[in-house]
């Protein structure tokens, strides 16, 4: 028995060794066929994606030949030439035609006080009286002192005309011997003095007359006048207020404004500088006065550009004697300006702002073309059109966003 299981082991061990190379061959083999499948796998989704891939590439430009293709309904408008003037309406503002500060021109207090801040005047009307018992004291004690040279003069001409008279019964006794010559030189020098005292007191009655005109004047200055009709439009006076008479800080007393005629006054820019001149007629609206035009002249301008802005200032003046108008009010201007060259008018809405610059999209044969623009004025409205447009072409207005050259269109309009 111990000798059958000696020879079975052996056997059993033979078999093993036997069978090793075959289980080895057998993984190789199952692993090959594995990687081979899994790279055949990979194959074919790579190829699925780049068919794929293919495919949506070849939708999407399908997709964008179509929408080319496709005819989207456009509104137009037909371009027109325009050579007669075109309107330019500028801001403007309204002022007075004359306009002053007065101030005190004589030292004291407010006595009277006739106007206030709303009051129409006409020239010459008394607006305030000033009190000044000094200055009247000035005058007064230069009056007397003017009688009392006259006086004086009256005197000295008195005494000129005794000593020429005697000079001249002089003069002849001495040539008749009946009188000595000394006698004669004395006369004849007390006549000099007497005409020479004629001429001081002259001189000094003509410098107390000045003396009294001047305090004469500066009394009148007490009565404070308008210097033209207008309106008052600022009090700094009140009664009892003391005023100085200074000539760099002088007390402020009125401001007068004449609103019967107005200043419009309007920048004009270089574009339209040359189409302007004096006497030309312009419209003036206010915003809160609707369905009002007020026209007036041109009646002058500066003559020359501002550097900073290129504008000029140039006034129109308005009959505002129905007071209709304020000093200080905005309003628009609006000028026929004769045009240079003859421009197509187009909505703003039919500019097309891109890279390219401003284009304009119009209709042809059924098809978008883009027009590159030279504007000439851009009113925010309308657009004046130097270059690229043409009278009679269908200009589409606000065009696709997504507009390009040669695509289908059907015009409307």
């Amino acid at each position: 028995m111990n000798d059958v299981i000696t020879e079975a082991a052996p056997a059993q061990g033979r078999t093993s060794v036997r069978e090793a190379p075959g289980r080895d061959r057998q993984r190789r083999r199952t692993a090959r066929l594995l990687a081979g499948g899994a790279l055949t796998a990979l194959a074919a989704l790579i190829g699925a994606g780049a068919w794929g891939h293919a495919e949506q590439s070849a939708a999407r430009l399908a997709t964008l030949a179509a929408k080319r293709e496709a005819a989207g309904h456009v509104r137009t408008i037909v371009a027109k030439s325009v050579d007669g003037p075109r309107t330019v309406e500028l801001p403007a503002t309204l002022q007075a035609f004359d306009s002053a500060t007065l101030y005190a021109r004589a030292t004291g207090y407010i006595a009277k006080r006739n106007v206030d801040i709303g009051s129409r005047v006409a020239q010459g009307d008394v607006l305030a009286v000033i009190a000044a018992p000094d200055l009247d004291q000035q005058l007064a004690q230069a009056k007397a002192q003017l009688a009392q040279m006259r006086a004086a003069l009256v005197q000295a001409q008195a005494n000129a005309d005794l000593a020429r008279v005697t000079e001249g019964r002089t003069s002849r006794l001495v040539k008749d011997g009946w009188q000595s010559k000394q006698q004669g030189d004395t006369d004849r020098l007390n006549l000099a003095a007497q005409v020479a005292a004629v001429g001081v007191a002259q001189a000094n009655l003509d410098a107390q007359a000045a003396q009294v005109s001047r305090l004469q004047q500066l009394t009148d200055f007490e009565r404070v006048v308008a210097p033209f009709s207008g309106v008052i439009t600022s009090r700094a006076i009140d009664l009892g207020s003391l005023v100085t008479a200074d000539p760099t800080s002088g007390t402020p007393l009125f401001s007068i404004a004449r609103t019967a005629v107005l200043r419009v006054q309007v920048y004009v820019p270089q574009e339209v500088v040359f189409g302007l001149h004096d006497g030309q007629q312009a419209d003036v609206t206010v915003p809160e006065l609707p369905g009002r035009v007020f026209r007036g002249p041109i009646t002058r301008n500066a003559s020359a550009l501002e550097p900073g802005t290129r504008t000029m200032l140039t006034e129109v003046d308005l009959d505002n004697r129905d007071g209709a108008l304020r000093p200080g009010l905005y309003g628009v201007v609006h000028i026929a300006v004769p045009r240079q060259q003859p421009v197509v008018i187009i909505p703003s809405e039919a500019v097309i702002f891109s890279q390219n610059g401003l284009q304009a999209a119009v209709v042809e044969n059924g098809r978008l073309r883009l027009r590159t623009l030279d504007i000439a004025a851009d009113d925010g409205a309308r657009t004046e059109v130097r270059a690229g447009l043409k009278p009679g072409d269908r200009v589409i207005v606000s065009p696709p966003v997504d507009a390009t050259d040669g695509m289908a269109v059907v015009a409307e309009g």
